[in-house]
């Protein structure tokens, strides 16, 4: 009678981790790690950097005067404001006007959106949080923050980070899609929730 009753346990318990296995080869390949107990994607820092990566180096000219760089971007979660945070290194140059190019650190942060035509989640709402330049006095920092908002603007709005598979959607014959989505101090986690 107690090997009866271990049975359906056991075969449940074999059942949830063949699904647990099956969910991580899913993520493994699409390289989000999808949680069967919170229903949530997981989609780790490296992952965010690796995603960012390409975006820079990347020359940019402001108000047709200025060349401006950016490149090395470092990336920092903040869960508290739910952002993604991006501090890059800028050179701004200009001969006419600089006798040598200006460097800064441009801090900006990014929110996340689902856009379920492209089935992505995307950076929305891009904007300098902060700008550091040794270069310049500090008179001058309104003038680089415009110029930080107009590369943020370029670089990250609507920037895709990852894309969904669509057997990432489907399970067991359901349809699902992203609902809320949280910062962590390590990851983005992305709620699913059934259509």
């Amino acid at each position: 009678m107690t090997q009866a009753k271990k049975m359906p346990r056991r075969t449940t318990l074999a059942a949830l981790t063949a699904f647990a296995i099956a969910g991580m080869g899913l993520a493994t390949a699409s390289h989000a790690v999808y949680n069967i107990w919170t229903g949530e994607y997981s989609i780790s820092k490296k992952e965010l950097e690796t995603a960012i990566a390409p975006q820079f180096p990347r020359k940019l000219r402001y108000m047709e005067i200025f060349e401006v760089t950016l490149s090395n971007p470092r990336l920092g979660m903040d869960p508290d404001k739910n952002r993604l945070t991006t501090v890059v290194d800028a050179q701004i140059a200009n001969p006419l006007l600089l006798a040598r190019p200006v460097n800064a650190a441009l801090t900006m942060s990014s929110g996340f959106k689902y856009d379920a035509a492209t089935r992505s989640l995307r950076l929305d709402s891009p904007k300098v949080e902060n700008v550091d330049s040794q270069d310049l006095p500090p008179q001058y920092g309104q003038q680089l923050s415009a110029l930080g908002n107009a590369a943020a603007d370029k670089l990250l709005r609507d920037y895709a980070v990852y894309t969904f598979t669509p057997e990432q959607l489907q399970m067991n014959g359901k349809r699902f899609e992203p609902g809320k989505i949280t910062v962590e101090k390590d990851a983005v986690k992305v709620e699913i929730k059934e259509q």
